[in-house]
């Protein structure tokens, strides 16, 4: 549940690859939308595993924990006022362009997804300074089968909502417009403000 969660706080930033999941929907249909979905979470995996290899790695450092926990708290809360943000003025999405009927490879299309998640700012930003330190406060580190669940469970995450997304945007997600955007900020502030909590109380508790 705690990787599930993760991982949706993330799908839930209306970034440049819900945009092109969205856009991909609309000018495409169904399918290809889900690819390109398939292949940002693929990407978001990547990010997630290696992050955790990180902190494995270094943890045992108290200053590098101690930035971890101090730094990772501060950028959630960042984040969550960036959705807060986000639900006052909601961002315009552009579904423009494109046409009925263009064909492009699978291939192409999971290469698309997984390329967008790996160069989306907020998956560097999030993964690079609090993704180990969030996992961490979420599984048993030293536990193979926890680790396991927990990436399962992340990587389910993003199927289920590239699946979500990619149905709602060829059924028309020009419809959709604002209400969707301030949808997704209001629960990703939630799940972001949530981690943030649990990664200060893990570092509280540990550190002091």
């Amino acid at each position: 549940m705690s990787g599930f969660l993760l991982s949706l706080a993330l799908c839930l930033d209306l970034g440049m690859v819900n945009v092109t999941i969205m856009k991909t929907g609309v000018e495409r249909g169904l399918v290809p939308a889900a690819l390109v979905g398939f292949g940002s979470g693929i990407g978001d995996l990547i990010y997630a595993v290696l992050s955790m290899v990180g902190v494995t790695l270094i943890l045992e450092n108290i200053y590098i924990r101690w930035i971890l926990w101090i730094g990772g708290t501060l950028i959630l809360l960042h984040l969550t006022w960036q959705m807060i943000r986000s639900v006052i003025r909601a961002k315009e999405v552009d579904l423009g362009g494109g046409t009925q009927g263009s064909r492009r490879g699978s291939l192409k299309d999971l290469y698309t997804g997984m390329t967008l998640a790996l160069a989306s700012p907020t998956a560097i930003l999030f993964f690079a300074s609090i993704g180990g330190s969030v996992i961490a406060s979420t599984t048993d580190s030293s536990s193979y089968e926890s680790l396991m669940l927990f990436f399962l469970g992340f990587f389910v995450a993003g199927l289920v909502w590239s699946a979500f997304m990619a149905v709602i945007s060829s059924q028309g997600a020009k419809l959709l417009g604002e209400k969707l955007t301030r949808g997704f900020s209001i629960v990703s502030a939630i799940l972001f403000l949530f981690f943030a909590v649990k990664v200060f109380l893990d570092g509280y508790h540990t550190l002091l």
